[in-house]
C-alpha cells in the first residue's frame, strides 16, 4: 500500500488588518481580511478573496477565489461559495477562464448551509439558511429558498 501526501491547514500569506480573531485550524491563504474581521474554526478562505472590516465568517464556511465580502456582514456555518458553474459538463480542472466572480455588499448576512453561486449581492441583504442563491441580488431585503427568491 502506498502512503498519503500528507497537507496541513495553515495560515499562508495573509493580509490582515488589526484585531482579527482566528479560530484554528482553518485554511487561509493569499487573500486579504479587514480588521475586526472573525474567522470560526474548520473555514477555508482561497487566494484572491477580499473580506472587509468587522466581517465574521463561522464555522465549516467556504470562500473559494474570486470572491469579495463587504463590510459588517456575517457568514453563517456551513456557507458555500461556489466559482465554477461547470459550463462544460464537469468541473473546469483548473482553467479559470471558466470561473466566475462573486461580489458580496456591505451589511449582508447569510444564514448557515446557504449556497452562493457567482452573482452580485446588494448592500443590506440577509439571505435565509439552506438558500440558494442562482441569481444577482439588486434590491434589499431578506431571502430564502431554491432558488433564492425575495420574501420580504
Amino acid at each position: 500500500m502506498g502512503e498519503p501526501t500528507l497537507y496541513q491547514s495553515k495560515i499562508v500569506n495573509v493580509d490582515f488588518g488589526e484585531n482579527v480573531k482566528v479560530v484554528e485550524p482553518v485554511n487561509v491563504y493569499g487573500c486579504k481580511i479587514g480588521s475586526g474581521c472573525f474567522i470560526g474554526p474548520f473555514v477555508e478562505i482561497q487566494k484572491d478573496v477580499s473580506i472587509g472590516d468587522r466581517t465574521k465568517i463561522q464555522s465549516h464556511a467556504f470562500v473559494c477565489e474570486l470572491v469579495t465580502i463587504g463590510q459588517d456582514c456575517f457568514i453563517g456555518h456551513g456557507v458555500m461559495f461556489i466559482n465554477d458553474l461547470f459550463q462544460k459538463g464537469g468541473p473546469a480542472r483548473g482553467d479559470k477562464n471558466l470561473w466566475k466572480e462573486t461580489h458580496i455588499g456591505n451589511h449582508v448576512s447569510i444564514g448557515s448551509n446557504a449556497t452562493i453561486l457567482p452573482v452580485t449581492i446588494c448592500d443590506n441583504v440577509v439571505i435565509g439558511a439552506g438558500a440558494v442563491v442562482t441569481k444577482n441580488i439588486t434590491e434589499a431585503g431578506v431571502y430564502a429558498g431554491n432558488p433564492a427568491k425575495k420574501i420580504k
